[in-house]
C-alpha cells in the first residue's frame, strides 16, 4: 500500500528501528525491492533523484510504483530524494509522489528555511510529507567519494529549523557521504546524540551504503529512523551482471536467465539492509 513518510518514520522513531530507503529507477530494482520487503514484512521507501525524472522518467517511475503498490500489504513510500528544483517537486507531487525531500543544504540557513517552508506549505495540501537537510552530506551518488565536501549539522540550529519549516523528517550530516567511499567513514555519534535530544522530528542518515553496520546500528539507537541506500544496490547489480555475462554461451538467453543473478545479488543486499536497520516484521 502506498503511504506518505510520516506514519512510517514516526513508528520507527518511537520503536527504535529505521526504515530502509532504496533508490529505485528500473523495473528489476522495483520488483526485487518490493518482493523482498514483502517477504521480510518490512516497510520500505522507494526513492528517485532529480536526474531519474528527466525525459519520461517521471511518468515511468510513478506509473510503475502506483501500478503495483496496492498489490503489497507492506507500507510503501514513493519519495523524491535530494530535489533542489521547487517546480520539479511540485510536478512530482502532482504525479503521485507521497514524500519529497527539498535539499537546501548548499544555501544559507535563512534561504534553506524559506525554500523549505514553501515546499512544506505546498506539500501539505496533498498530504505529502517533506524531508529537509541541515548541514551538508557531501559526495555524489554516482561517483567514488570522500567526506571532504561534508559539513556537519550544527545541533544549535536544529530546533529553530524544524520549528520554522514544519518538516516531517530531517536529514543530518554526521560523517557520511554519498556514493562509494574511498575510506571507511567514522560517524560522529556524539553530535547525533545532541541533535536527537533537541529534534522534534525523526532523523535521516544519507550515505548509508558502505558505512560499517555497527555504526549504522549505533546511529539508529540515537535517533536515525530512515537510512538511505543506493551504492550497495548498484554494486550488487554489477556483480550479478558480470555473473550473467560469464555463465552463458548462447547469444539469446531468456530474460529470466539474464536477470536471475542480478535479482539474487540484489535480494541478498536488501535482506542484509533490512536486518541491519531492524525493520523486519515491522510492516
Amino acid at each position: 500500500m502506498l503511504v506518505n513518510l510520516k506514519g512510517v518514520i514516526l513508528k520507527a522513531w518511537n520503536e527504535g528501528y529505521a526504515v530502509p530507503a532504496f533508490d529505485c529507477t528500473e523495473d528489476i530494482l522495483l520488483r526485487t525491492i518490493l518482493d523482498t520487503a514483502e517477504e521480510k514484512n518490512s516497510p520500505v521507501i522507494l526513492m528517485a533523484l532529480e536526474d531519474d525524472l528527466k525525459g519520461r522518467g517521471m511518468d515511468y517511475i510513478t506509473s510503475m510504483v502506483k501500478g503495483v503498490a496496492h498489490k503489497y500489504k507492506i507500507p510503501i513510500v514513493l519519495h523524491l530524494d535530494h530535489a533542489t528544483d521547487i517546480q520539479l517537486i511540485k510536478r512530482a507531487i502532482y504525479h503521485g509522489f507521497t514524500s519529497v525531500m527539498y535539499d537546501g543544504s548548499d544555501l544559507s540557513f535563512d534561504e534553506n528555511v524559506s525554500n523549505t517552508k514553501e515546499v512544506v506549505e505546498f506539500a501539505k495540501k496533498y498530504n505529502v510529507t517533506v524531508e529537509a537537510e541541515l548541514g551538508r552530506v557531501g559526495g555524489n551518488e554516482t561517483k567514488v567519494t570522500d567526506m571532504e565536501e561534508s559539513l556537519l549539522t550544527d545541533p544549535k540550529e536544529v530546533l529553530k529549523f524544524v520549528e520554522e519549516t514544519k518538516v516531517d523528517a530531517l536529514a543530518v550530516s554526521i560523517g557520511t557521504a554519498h556514493g562509494v567511499y574511498i575510506a571507511e567513514p567514522k560517524l560522529n555519534i556524539e553530535t547525533l546524540k545532541e541533535i536527537n535530544e533537541i529534534s522534534t522530528v525523526p532523523l535521516v542518515l544519507h550515505g548509508g551504503s558502505g558505512t560499517p553496520e555497527d555504526q549504522v546500528k549505533d546511529a539508529i539507537k540515537n535517533g536515525i529512523s530512515k537510512v538511505n541506500l543506493y551504492a550497495d544496490l548498484r554494486i550488487a547489480m554489477y556483480e550479478g551482471l558480470n555473473e550473467t555475462a560469464n555463465s552463458h554461451d548462447r547469444v539469446d538467453p531468456l530474460p529470466n536467465e539474464l536477470f536471475l543473478p542480478i535479482k539474487e545479488n540484489l535480494r541478498k543486499v536488501i535482506v542484509d539492509k533490512i536486518e541491519m536497520v531492524g525493520s523486519k516484521d515491522k510492516g
